[in-house]
């Protein structure tokens, strides 16, 4: 069941936009009125009757969806998801959440890969990294306390106040309104002291604010700005204010130390929640239901000069924003961390954290772990740094054993939260240019050997990877018509290499090849044997050893070495010689790594094929003669690589 927290900020997410569309049965009613028992009674009864429309199968699954009968759920949402009709993100996502508590994950994944085409890549890699990661990690022990001032009723939301902490809370106090049928009050914003060991005592409402009688929650304390930013709900003249749908929303508000206000972001059909304030960037973020986000409530974030907002809003994209709901952003330490109902985590809402580059882009999403995360909702996390212990933590969870629907949980840790993984980033580069290479693969291996990954470079040769924690890890790059190339870490590399990153060179099969005699070799200063000898000399070396590069970068090559001499001597000395070099050729190769099956063939061809006409019995000086002794590396493949 959903708590009062979550409940707030998402009860209308499915609901509102048809509430005043179409004419309501009784079971739409019950529906919308949230009394989801009666409606599946009611619409069974209506289904006896006459067919439901699609809208009504949906409001039915989510009825199912809502009392935990996630298995009817499932059902009812692939049959109408089969019939290839209009299904909302948020539903996709809630489809995909009941499968998950019905079925094994592979049932998702294979699901998730027949729907490739339709679904963001970002939404494909995030699920698949995820699930691999949950697999293969165990989360470190961490002890979680309760602390001491929850209530009965919903806590949540914490937020650092100097040596003090500000959350939200449901309790009943005599500046609260009540509503509703269960007489609940509305969201008010305490203060309590924060021991040395985490807990949090002594809770009072906190008086910096000014009272508006309804919901004033989330709250966020600049301490740059020396300014509280929270939400509150939407009045007028002391009372509230709906549109025209007859909903209520929430605003951010910006406060003062004396209690001066200001309306950040406020919209009658828009709400907007968990306000930040990053102060590095000037940035606030938030999440809201914008009707062209990527599911239910979406964050986004907008600039600001001193809190006042001076830009639109900028959604943070597919990497972070999912089909379910993303709430409470928190930044720390170049970490994205938030909350997400997304299919592929732990249960109900997951605390994530993604890394933030300094191109604006994101890291994957990272489950923070069975450590932290619950098969309930845990939501709100918030860190700083508690010298000289490390980090000091709270957040916000319905698990069981609780004291109310929500709790605030408080924890200690000697370093970073979650699981752990390894981010690596680079560019590959032709060698001969500098410039990128677009669309090189670039595969990970374990030390096993064994394919973790593979990615392709982006429009500037740029690729970025993540994976589970490996200790060593082998990094190739390759491409069609050039080389290949290879490196391997270890855990002690990896901290530059994740920070700063690095470079991979690639050779164009190109760059190494020119045209002879009407073929295809590889690019060699022209090296010459002693007089009737076949020993391979230091000079003659060094341009072998250009061949055995060119064979380590473009492994497939296939050679043929082609040895020719003069016209001067017995024709059949020459031959012998030349087949003498080019057998003495093939071996100084074979002896330096390069395989006999790169080696198609090591050939003599004495006096034949001469490129002058410098024949026997003809005149000619030396230098036309050497024009004819002459080794050739054909590649025979070249238009194959």
């Amino acid at each position: 069941m959903k708590t009062k927290a979550l409940l707030l900020l998402s009860c209308f997410m499915i609901l509102a936009n048809s509430f005043a569309q179409e004419k309501k049965s009784k079971a739409d009613i019950l529906f919308y009125g949230y009394d989801y028992k009666n409606a599946i009674t009611e619409y069974k009864k209506e289904m006896s009757r006459a067919p439901l429309k699609n809208s009504q199968l949906l409001n039915m699954a989510d009825s199912y969806y809502k009392l935990g009968d996630y298995s009817d759920a499932s059902r009812i949402y692939l049959d109408v998801h089969k019939k290839d009709t209009i299904m909302s993100d948020l539903r996709f996502n809630m489809m995909l959440q009941s499968l998950v508590k019905t079925s094994n994950v592979e049932r998702v994944r294979a699901f998730l890969n027949s729907k490739r085409k339709d679904l963001a890549n970002e939404l494909i890699e995030n699920a698949d990294f995820n699930y691999n990661l949950l697999d293969s990690s165990e989360s470190e022990g961490l002890r979680i306390i309760n602390i001491s001032v929850n209530s009965t009723k919903a806590d949540f939301a914490p937020s650092f106040y100097d040596d003090r902490l500000l959350f939200s809370s449901g309790r009943r106090n005599k500046s609260k309104k009540v509503y509703g049928p269960s007489r609940e009050a509305y969201l008010d914003i305490y203060l309590g002291r924060i021991h040395s060991d985490g807990n949090v005592l002594m809770a009072n409402s906190f008086s910096g604010i000014p009272e508006s009688g309804y919901h004033e929650a989330t709250p966020y304390f600049s301490e740059e700005l020396g300014k509280l930013f929270y939400i509150s709900s939407n009045t007028y003249n002391g009372k509230l204010r709906f549109d025209d749908d007859g909903k209520n929303s929430l605003s951010i508000i910006m406060s003062d130390t004396k209690g001066n206000q200001r309306f950040l972001l406020k919209d009658l059909s828009v709400s907007f929640y968990y306000p930040f304030y990053e102060a590095k960037t000037s940035r606030l973020y938030f999440a809201a239901n914008f009707e062209d986000g990527y599911g239910g409530t979406d964050i986004y974030y907008v600039i600001t000069n001193d809190g006042q907002i001076m830009s639109e809003p900028y959604n943070l994209g597919p990497r972070i924003n999912s089909p379910g709901n993303e709430i409470a952003p928190y930044v720390f330490q170049n970490n994205l961390y938030f909350s997400s109902d997304v299919f592929y985590g732990l249960g109900g809402m997951d605390m994530y954290k993604a890394k933030m580059y300094a191109d604006g882009s994101f890291g994957i999403p990272v489950n923070l772990g069975k450590g932290v995360n619950s098969a309930d909702d845990d939501f709100g996390l918030i860190l700083r740094e508690d010298r000289p212990e490390g980090l000091l933590g709270y957040f916000s969870s319905n698990r069981e054993g609780g004291k109310g629907s929500d709790d605030i949980y408080g924890f200690k840790i000697k370093k970073g939260l979650g699981l752990k993984t390894l981010s690596l980033k680079g560019r590959v580069v032709n060698l001969k240019t500098n410039s990128g290479i677009v669309k090189a693969r670039v595969q990970l291996f374990n030390k096993e050997g064994a394919v973790l990954t593979e990615v392709y470079t982006n429009d500037g040769g740029g690729f970025r990877i993540e994976i589970p924690w490996e200790d060593q890890v082998t990094v190739k790059a390759s491409k069609e018509r050039y080389s290949n190339f290879s490196v391997t870490y270890n855990e002690n590399d990896y901290t530059g290499i994740e920070d700063k990153g690095f470079r991979m060179g690639l050779s164009m099969i190109d760059d190494v090849l020119t045209t002879k005699e009407g073929k295809e070799v590889l690019k060699l200063q022209k090296f010459y044997f002693a007089k009737g000898r076949s020993d391979v000399t230091a000079t003659i070396a060094t341009e072998l050893d250009k061949v055995v590069e060119a064979v380590q970068r473009f492994p497939l090559l296939r050679l043929s070495i082609e040895s020719y001499t003069n016209s001067k001597g017995a024709r059949a000395t020459n031959k012998r010689l030349s087949q003498k070099r080019a057998d003495a050729i093939r071996s100084y190769l074979i002896s330096k790594g390069v395989a006999s099956s790169n080696i198609v063939s090591a050939i003599g061809y004495g006096e034949d094929n001469l490129v002058n006409k410098c024949t026997d019995g003809v005149y000619c000086l030396d230098f036309l003669h050497k024009q004819n002794d002459r080794t050739l590396i054909v590649v025979k493949n070249s238009k194959e690589l």
